[in-house]
């Protein structure tokens, strides 16, 4: 397993703080080392890049080289306030502004079973908190609250990705007879057994409950929820290159994110909220 450069903050022997803020790439990142988790946020999009409970191996994927600016691949990042291209302005980013602003940490504290983290971001008449609970598993939750006087659409997503031994040995459980939308091929399909993701995949499911990702490789399972307001969305490159990415490192992970996009797409009142979470655990890998 190749290290990533993250790692580095973790290798001193001494006493360090559980929070500790440190730059790396260009950017500001929050180091937390708990006695239950190692985590690392980035201030840019309230990222999570890494995530580990201690004596396991990182749960999360993340680049090795981010670009000098925009976007960094890989962690949880924040799709907002829509998902993919943008309906009307093509010059806009993909996914919307939140992976590309600073967030701001409204708080974060510490227990015996792990970290809690709250962050914020505030822009024109939108306000978007991410909460965080970190230890022996990990849960997100984003609440967006609309604050116009006029109603509008958002979609969303915390798209994961999920750290993996190699993609040609990772089977999704959970979804057997689930109906939903395959991008690549652009029809409806419905999932028989598991879902293997070797060539390339891009469906979306309406599915509520947990999943399991068994890698085989490592010999090890998640299990991950994506909620109850959401679509999931399963999702690999497959052959395609991504810029800046190696093609050993696409083989490292595979994408589980809960959305809001689609037919599940919201319409916001004024002073309504929406809702998005994303939880994982360990899991008792099939043989």
């Amino acid at each position: 397993m190749h290290e990533h450069p993250l790692h580095r903050f973790f290798k001193s022997k001494r006493e360090q703080p559980i929070f500790q803020w440190e730059r790396f790439q260009q950017r500001d990142v929050l180091v937390i080392d708990h006695p239950h988790c190692q985590a690392v946020f980035s201030r840019q999009g309230a990222q999570l890049l890494h995530f580990k409970p201690t004596g396991q191996k990182p749960w999360l994927w993340c680049a090795a080289k981010w670009p000098q600016v925009g976007a960094i691949r890989g962690g949880v990042p924040i799709f907002w306030p829509w998902y993919g291209r943008h309906p009307s302005e093509n010059a806009w980013p993909s996914h919307g502004w939140a992976r590309l602003i600073d967030w701001k940490l409204l708080d974060s504290s510490t227990d015996e079973e792990g970290v809690s983290l709250h962050w914020r971001l505030q822009l024109c008449d939108w306000q978007v908190d991410l909460h965080a609970r970190l230890g022996e598993s990990m849960e997100l939750r984003l609440s967006t609250e609309h604050q116009d006087d006029e109603p509008c659409q958002v979609s969303q997503a915390l798209r994961a990705y999920w750290r993996i031994g190699d993609v040609a040995e990772v089977a999704l459980s959970g979804l057997d007879g689930v109906r939903g939308y395959d991008q690549l091929n652009r029809e409806a399909c419905q999932q028989k057994g598991e879902l293997r993701v070797v060539g390339g995949c891009q469906r979306v499911f309406q599915h509520e409950g947990e999943m399991q990702l068994n890698d085989h490789a490592w010999q090890r399972a998640l299990s991950i929820d994506t909620g109850d307001h959401a679509n999931t969305v399963v999702w690999h490159p497959g052959k395609r290159p991504l810029l800046g990415v190696s093609w050993n490192e696409v083989m490292g992970f595979v994408c589980v994110e809960s959305a809001s996009t689609g037919a599940q797409t919201q319409s916001l009142a004024p002073g309504e909220q929406a809702h998005l979470s994303l939880q994982a655990r360990a899991g008792l890998c099939n043989a």
